[in-house]
């Protein structure tokens, strides 16, 4: 057991964490534009043909003692991630397109990197995935499984799972499919037992999400969640998750302008800047675009995307600042612009003495390119969680919040949206584990 020192306290990493051997198997859910341009983005890196920018455990560092030290090694030469070469994917989706006839169609790659991927990506073809169009309305499913009821279908999708442990040494879910419409919890959430007694009576608040995480849950496969359904955040998923020692993390991919939010809202608050008014909105014209037409649909990506100022702001302890704040936001499908999403935002700023000012984002951006490392990097740190022995048994991984629009946290327990805190806990949790100094940057001992 080894200690670290933190602001006087101690924390204590029990355990080593055991190594990345053998190969690690991805399961993806929904072979669409995210998931296809992770595929070939890591295939593309593996043969030297690109950098794998965006990417956290790929490229980026992490401080080890004073700064006067010069330690900074590479993520992945510190914590024994996954080796790149090591990863071996599958995965379900609706339709029957091999993921180089995805990603074609997606058109987030150009033609001259997809024909370099070809032979590679024609060799990973889908399963038949778990859908039903009440839950995705402008979706039409065609290469689905049947089953007598949504029981059948979780042990379908848990024979998978077991036929593809066979070929790979660990495996992992991720989540990369379609935004399904708005749910809240029921009682059929609320225990494993209840959750099974709804698998097979076809429950309605049981969404094809739910069927895959509990499938991945109950065979102790970590699983992240691309989209902001209602899938792990549930009492009965996070029980599953603890007894299995299979983490989970939360929901909903931090891109483009949910990441801006979470980069600005924070700079104003340790000024002191007041906030009257965000308007927020976009134009995106892929899969993603479509599925969010739908009211139903939006209204689930609604929320995610609002909760954020409400945590970072903090109005009851700053209520002449951020009370009053009025948020709105709109997405807009677009087909012209595919996959490459706009997002604008006006917000209405007060200074000293209460004087208006104004602060306009237009961030064009590439929605699959911001959201691809971030799947590579939930899977990869997902799987480091599940060999670590501090963390595989905690079930929710709060410290992977920093890729995450709607954070999972304990009970009762808010989580932390700004994206620095986030990143602290982030790299603090990796030298935990590592048995490692903890960073909390009071710095005093370089000037006694």
């Amino acid at each position: 057991m080894s200690t670290e020192e933190q602001g006087g306290q101690k924390t204590a990493a029990t355990g080593s964490v055991t190594p990345a051997t053998g190969k690690l198997g991805v399961m993806v859910v929904g072979l669409g534009a995210v998931a296809t341009t992770m595929i070939a983005g890591v295939e593309a890196v593996r043969r030297g043909l690109a950098k794998p920018i965006g990417s956290l455990t790929q490229m980026g560092t992490i401080r080890l003692g004073k700064r006067t030290d010069n330690k900074s090694p590479l993520i992945k030469d510190f914590v024994p991630l996954a080796d790149l070469n090591d990863v071996v994917f599958t995965g379900w989706d609706l339709f029957e397109d091999n993921v180089y006839e995805s990603a074609a169609h997606a058109k987030v790659l150009d033609e001259k990197t997809l024909e370099k991927l070809k032979p590679y990506l024609e060799t990973i073809k889908p399963l038949p995935a778990v859908f039903d169009q009440y839950y995705v309305k402008r979706l039409h499913g065609t290469h689905v499984k049947k089953g007598k009821n949504k029981r059948d279908l979780a042990d379908q999708v848990i024979a998978d799972i077991q036929a593809f442990k066979k070929t790979v040494d660990r495996v992992v879910m991720i989540w990369c499919g379609s935004t399904e419409i708005f749910l809240e919890p029921t009682a059929v959430h609320q225990s494993i037992e209840a959750f099974e007694k709804g698998l097979e009576s076809n429950d309605a608040g049981i969404a094809p999400s739910q069927i895959y995480a509990y499938a991945a849950l109950s065979e102790g496969v970590p699983f992240a969640n691309g989209a902001p359904n209602l899938t792990v955040d549930l009492p009965a998923m996070i029980e599953l998750s603890k007894r299995n020692s299979a983490p989970i993390c939360g929901k909903d991919f931090k891109t483009g302008q949910t990441f801006m939010k979470t980069v600005l809202a924070p700079a104003f608050k340790a000024r002191m800047i007041g906030v009257s008014g965000w308007f927020s909105t976009n134009i995106l014209g892929n899969r993603d675009g479509e599925v969010l037409d739908d009211p139903e649909s939006f209204k689930t990506k609604e929320e995610s995307k609002l909760g954020s100022l409400d945590y970072i702001f903090q109005p009851e302890l700053y209520p002449d600042l951020y009370k009053d704040i009025y948020h709105k936001i709109r997405i807009n499908y677009y087909p012209p612009r595919g996959d490459d999403k706009e997002a604008w935002d006006n917000i209405d700023i007060f200074g000293w003495l209460g004087y208006p000012m104004q602060l306009k984002v237009n961030f064009l951006c590439r929605d699959s390119i911001l959201a691809a490392p971030i799947a590579l990097d939930l899977v990869l740190f997902l799987d480091l969680a599940k060999r670590a022995p501090d963390l595989r048994s905690r079930g929710i991984q709060e410290w992977l919040s920093f890729y995450l629009k709607s954070p999972q946290t304990a009970a009762g327990l808010y989580p932390e949206h700004d994206l620095f805190i986030q990143s602290m806990k982030l790299k603090n949790t990796l030298r935990h584990i590592m048995g490692a100094d903890l960073i909390t940057h009071l710095g005093l001992e370089y000037y006694d």
